[in-house]
């Protein structure tokens, strides 16, 4: 059993007016799909689940979802939020299987960001890949995968090419996309007048 738990029972009233009654109650409606079984509509405690998100890595993890004290394990592949309050409104759940190999995004973590040689000089580091696609068996199914940038210099950049999969894990984000980069302060300041004057230029 995975560290994160959804407990859920069977939702038994279905459509937009059922959904909003539940949320009243306090409820998520949500589903369960995939491994080649049945899509099955459940029901959530709010405030349960909404305990389980306080920890980020649920998002790249292997859950738990007990439908009626029967457990199945997946990974959450959508989560719908109310627009302007602090509310869970769905919640998609994809089965998994222990020998059937998966694809999830996973978080990109910049090691050293604060320390990188490039920053120290005064350039400005960009974080322009926060996730990147992966395949594999769920046991090996990483929360983040790690990046040291220590060495990133002023003009210099990484690319997804330049990042070690885990053991048993294969990058599917295209080899290409930038992941991080250090611009050096001019350029920064540069591409920070150029939004503000198109900014400027929307609003007028």
């Amino acid at each position: 059993m995975s560290d994160f738990i959804f407990k859920a029972s069977l939702r038994q009233d279905m459509g937009k007016g059922a959904s909003r009654r539940l949320r009243r109650e306090g409820l998520i409606p949500a589903v369960v799909y995939g491994a080649g079984q049945e899509a099955v509509s459940i029901v959530l405690n709010h405030n349960e689940a909404l305990t389980v998100f306080r920890n980020e890595d649920v998002y790249s993890s292997i859950v738990t979802v007990e439908i009626d004290g029967k457990p199945e394990s997946a990974i959450l592949r959508d989560v719908q939020r109310h627009p302007y309050k602090p509310l869970l409104a769905h919640l998609d759940f994809l089965r998994v299987k222990a020998g059937e190999k998966l694809k999830s995004m996973v978080p990109v973590v910049l090691l050293n960001a604060e320390d990188a040689a490039g920053v120290k000089a005064g350039g400005v580091l960009t974080h322009a890949l926060t996730a990147i696609e992966v395949e594999c068996l769920p046991k090996d199914l990483p929360h983040a995968i790690e990046i040291d940038i220590i060495d990133l210099a002023v003009g210099a950049h990484i690319t997804v090419a330049d990042v070690k999969a885990p053991a048993g894990v294969e990058i599917l984000t295209p080899a290409e996309d930038q992941v991080a980069g250090i611009l050096a302060p001019r350029i920064a300041d540069d591409a920070e007048e150029a939004t503000d004057a198109a900014e400027a230029t929307e609003e007028a």
